[in-house]
């Protein structure tokens, strides 16, 4: 299959709505239209530092999508790309597509002078992670999410 890679535009939203929509269903996470919406506004604005490519086939019709985020690294001071969502419609896995957006990730952090492209991706998604595995380096590090606290209400 003949992948091509692109920045998203304003007309890809309806394509990209429904991968992005398989991508949260691909991660029990609940069906939110306004999150989607509210994603697809960032990228399309390159609000908080996001960038999104899709993948296309021939017809240059989306079947995979990367959103990307460009974040600090006070460690090394340097930057980085992290990869904060990649997906491939199911019709079109096995054939590249993955591989081919994390290749142009790859591209634009050299470009932008990043030291690294980062991902996290859940430790029983065998299949991704058999190509993650080939073309990048696990890390010995271990994911925590912490609960905001609440707002401090200040007084009247």
């Amino acid at each position: 299959m003949s992948v091509g890679i692109r920045f998203v535009g304003p007309d890809d939203a309806l394509a990209w709505a429904s991968l992005y929509a398989g991508y949260r269903t691909f991660y029990q996470l609940p069906d939110d239209p306004e999150v989607v919406k509210r994603t697809w506004d960032w990228l399309l604005n390159g609000e908080h530092s996001l960038v999104g490519l899709v993948a296309t086939n021939h017809a240059d019709v989306p079947i995979g999508l990367a959103n990307l985020r460009w974040f600090a690294r006070p460690s090394t001071a340097t930057r980085g790309l992290y990869v904060d969502d990649l997906f491939t419609s199911p019709e079109a896995r096995h054939q590249g597509v993955a591989q081919a957006l994390l290749h142009r990730a790859a591209e634009l952090a050299g470009e932008g002078g990043a030291s690294v492209v980062r991902w996290i991706t859940a430790e029983g998604n065998a299949d991704a992670r058999r190509l993650y595995d080939r073309v990048a380096v696990a890390t010995p590090w271990v994911t925590y999410d912490l609960k905001p606290a609440p707002a401090a209400s200040t007084p009247s």
